[in-house]
């Protein structure tokens, strides 16, 4: 059982196949998503990866989590989730995982909160087809209808469908397939909805009712420095020969 990731949500869009059919998608990005530690059994009683997502400033977390990133070394995250992992699935401390975790065509599974719609009637919470418009009704027109029995009971069933609080709540959507990974970007499209909505934050993991293709990365696949990054390194360097090449200018001019 591999490790999951997490990913932030930036909304959705479409793609075209190979046949011009139009295929709906959201996009998630990956935003420095590294392993921060390790669980085992012998010392935990079960194997797991603790993974960091994102960056936060330091003034704006807890001083319960500054002492924890202090002490696995790393940067503080914008938010931190554990993974259950098999023994042979466990990644280094440090390890960064990227979108090549992935492969195009693979089921996955999604874990995050639903858009909060607020306080809302049984029609809208529940699909309830509301009171009779005519013979009789008054002001009742949305409502539930009796949520009672007779004398016996005479009280109203906990878990009674009724109104109230809809929305904002965990959501898994299963089997999503992952329809095309851009590295570059560190991007991920799967194809369909996903809960929450823009910037919202979610678990992304192997699909568990669907079998994992054999060409994954075992036990991860992990990124490896971009294109862009490289050619930030070398503008940096030339920046820095460039001065010293300028003062060295002006020493001469100086002399002169």
């Amino acid at each position: 059982m591999r490790c999951g990731v997490v990913v932030r949500k930036l909304g959705m869009s479409r793609v075209f196949d190979n046949d011009g059919n139009h295929i709906p998608v959201t996009i998630l990005k990956l935003e420095d998503v590294e392993v921060l530690s390790t669980k085992s059994i012998d010392k935990d009683g079960y194997c797991a990866l603790q993974i960091g997502f994102g960056n936060k400033k330091p003034k704006n977390i807890t001083k319960p989590l500054r002492g924890f990133f202090a002490k696995v070394k790393s940067e503080p995250k914008e938010k931190v989730v554990e993974f259950r992992v098999s023994e042979d699935a466990v990644l280094q401390v440090g390890d960064k995982i990227g979108v090549n975790h992935f492969v195009a065509g693979q089921k996955v599974d999604l874990v995050g909160l639903s858009q909060g719609k607020g306080f809302a009637g049984a029609m809208k919470r529940h699909n309830f087809g509301g009171m009779q418009a005519t013979h009789g009704v008054s002001i009742s027109h949305r409502s539930h209808g009796s949520t009672g029995n007779s004398q016996d009971p005479g009280r109203t069933w906990k878990g009674k469908k009724m109104a109230g609080q809809y929305g904002n709540v965990k959501k898994t959507i299963q089997n999503l397939t992952v329809v095309q990974l851009i590295e570059e970007e560190d991007l991920i499209l799967v194809k369909g909805g996903v809960p929450g909505s823009k910037n919202n934050i979610l678990k992304m993991s192997d699909a568990i009712k669907h079998k994992t293709p054999e060409n994954v990365p075992f036990p991860g696949g992990l990124k490896t420095a971009s294109t862009k990054d490289e050619v930030k390194v070398e503008e940096t360097e030339n920046k820095g020969k460039v001065t010293d090449q300028n003062i060295q200018n002006d020493g001469d001019k100086v002399e002169n």
